[in-house]
């Protein structure tokens, strides 16, 4: 096993690429709630006012104000919002609303370099938001003339006690030069005194009169306020847009967390970084093998295989011959592979054994392999671990691939504790001194522990997973077992869900029931080591696919339809014990016995 790689790119858009129904989702229920929210959210109209500040007399601009005149523009945006302004703005506008809710609705910007003040205000209706506008920039200047009229009014009270002070005093002056001697030194100070007064009186008379002429222009509207026709809020574009990003933001959220708690594998990125497992080798739906035939050597599927074998050479050590092929969930996937497995190593002209062990009480019956290699379903392994038949019987040569031979599941008799028994060890030694590489198809590690018992007996392993069906934990509970034997894995063969794949057209049948053959000489008796089936174990029910029977004309029948676990294929279990032994017969390479 190789340890996990960090994700990239290419792993998240894979996550999305899986889980792009729950981000779409989540999109639209943004967008949902988005325009649930424009409709029910009040509407709101705005209108502006533009104000022209006039400086008056008594205006100052701080240091580093935004503007060179005299008008502070940041101060007076806040006057605009003040108490006194908007107690003024609720009596032009004649508002039940008391001053302070006023307030809030107003707003005031000053453009940049400009000396104008916009006025705005909210309402939720057109109207108010016009007159509201108008009534507080209206309300701003009658605040701004007043005050600079207060100003002024207390300079010309000033001025005027003044002028009043010193024309007492230039009184009591003219009252004293009048009692003076003439050409006295006194005489000459009160007129000098009496000179400075008057031009004082002058200057303040003078000054007085120009400030009770002064006009007070404390600025005015430049633009008036307009009847809006559309509401400034709700914005239906902005609330759609922030309930789609934010639906959009939790899809792919909701999607990373459902991918982070899914154990079902869906690619083989998944195999290997989530299940860190080795990938020899991964199937699509285009090259991925049906139940019908094994791959042609030269095609896309057949090359997969091809490299997978030359894999499996170069990483085993040399006298390893026994490799087992298994399954990480219940299916037939370890049948596919151990097939075309077995045929890619016997086309480089090696002898190779394939020995079916999916025995007929587990999830795949036995005709797969015999369909697939074109080979008869009986005997097999479970006739030859039950003393039934020999192993020079058992194993079969495949007519296409002459340096194939194949022992298939075989029949109906229960297997239990079999893949345990002295004589599976036998038979493997025996396979062994003959030479060449022996395949086993094993059930799934998750189905049985027949798997395990199979690969303490094996040199290497290697796991089938199905896309879509094989889940984590199985997968990490596989390669557990496996090591827990002391078999070393290879490695994970990927392929898709096989139910989703379309079927093949049947081919013939594997095993045929023909009608009663001529009586002929019986052949000499078996060797030693070799076991006759009896005829009571050929009247028992036998279990085949329904597309591999054939029957005689007056033969009598009871056809029972099953669906199969995982490989969902239709079988029928045929009573055969009103059949005479003597009318059936057997075909293996063209030879009948």
């Amino acid at each position: 096993m190789e340890a996990s790689r960090p994700a990239d790119v290419t792993h998240y858009l894979g996550v999305f690429r899986r889980h792009w129904w729950i981000a779409l989702l989540a999109t639209g229920a943004g967008l949902g709630a988005g325009a649930g929210l424009t409709s029910a959210m009040p509407k709101v109209y705005q209108s502006s006012t533009a104000v022209l500040v006039s400086a008056v007399d008594q205006d100052t601009n701080a240091q580093g104000g935004r503007t060179k005149g005299m008008v502070n523009l940041d101060t007076e945006a806040q006057l605009v919002g003040s108490g006194t302004v908007a107690a003024k703005a609720a009596a032009l506008l004649r508002s039940s609303r008391s001053p302070v809710e006023l307030a809030r609705d107003v707003s005031v910007e000053v453009p940049a370099n400009t000396t104008v003040l916009m006025v705005t205000f909210k309402a939720g209706v057109p109207a108010e938001a016009q007159a509201g506008s108008h009534a507080f920039a209206e309300a701003y200047l009658r605040n701004r003339e007043e005050t600079a009229q207060n100003g002024l009014n207390q300079q010309i009270r000033t001025l005027s006690a003044k002028i009043r002070q010193l024309t007492t005093t230039l009184g009591g002056i003219n009252a004293r030069l009048a009692r003076a001697t003439r050409g006295s030194s006194d005489e000459s100070n009160l007129m000098s005194l009496r000179q400075n007064s008057q031009n004082q009186l002058n200057g303040m008379t003078g000054k007085l009169n120009e400030l009770t002429t002064t006009t007070i222009g404390a600025g005015s509207i430049i633009d008036d306020a307009r009847l809006p026709d559309q509401p400034v809020s709700p914005n239906p574009m902005i609330n759609l847009a922030t309930g789609g990003m934010l639906g959009l933001l939790l899809g792919l959220g909701l999607a990373f967390v459902r991918e982070r708690y899914d154990r079902r594998l869906r690619s083989a990125a998944d195999v290997r970084d989530r299940g860190r497992m080795h990938v020899l080798a991964a199937l699509d739906e285009r090259t991925t093998p049906h139940f019908d035939d094994v791959l042609q050597p030269y095609g896309a599927g057949g090359r997969i295989f091809n490299r997978l074998r030359n894999e499996v050479l170069a990483t085993l050590p040399q006298g390893d011959q026994v490799i087992v092929v298994t399954g990480a969930s219940r299916g037939s996937a370890s049948t596919l592979v151990a097939a075309n497995l077995a045929a890619a190593l016997a086309r480089t002209g090696s002898d190779v054994v394939l020995i079916g062990a999916h025995l007929p009480d587990s999830v795949v019956d036995a005709a797969p392999l015999a369909r697939m290699l074109g080979v008869s379903a009986v005997p097999g392994l479970s006739d030859l671990l039950a003393g039934r038949v020999g192993l020079a019987r058992a194993l079969q040569r495949t007519p296409r691939i002459p340096s194939l031979r194949v022992i298939t599941t075989g029949g109906a008799a229960t297997a239990a504790g079999l893949m345990q028994s002295q004589r599976l060890r036998d038979t493997l030694d025996a396979l062994r001194r003959q030479g060449g590489y022996v395949v086993i198809e094993a059930p799934s590690t998750a189905s049985s522990a027949d798997a395990q018992s199979l690969a303490s007996l094996a040199d290497a392993a290697i796991l089938a997973v199905e896309l879509r069906r094989a889940r984590r934990p199985a997968l990490l509970d596989a390669a557990e077992q496996l090591r827990r034997v002391g078999t070393p894995l290879l490695g994970a063969v990927v392929l898709p869900r096989l139910s989703n794949l379309r079927v093949a057209e049947p081919m013939g049948p594997a095993v045929t029931l023909s009608p009663p053959a001529p009586a002929r000489t019986p052949s000499p008796g078996p060797r030693p080591d070799e076991t006759a089936v009896l005829d009571r174990d050929l009247m028992q029910p036998q279990r085949f696919p329904t597309n591999t029977i054939s029957t005689g004309d007056k033969s009598a029948q009871q056809v029972r339809q099953r669906v199969a676990d995982s490989a969902e294929e239709i079988t029928a279990v045929i009573d055969m014990s009103a059949v005479d032994s003597s009318e059936v017969t057997r075909t293996q390479d063209g030879d009948t016995k």
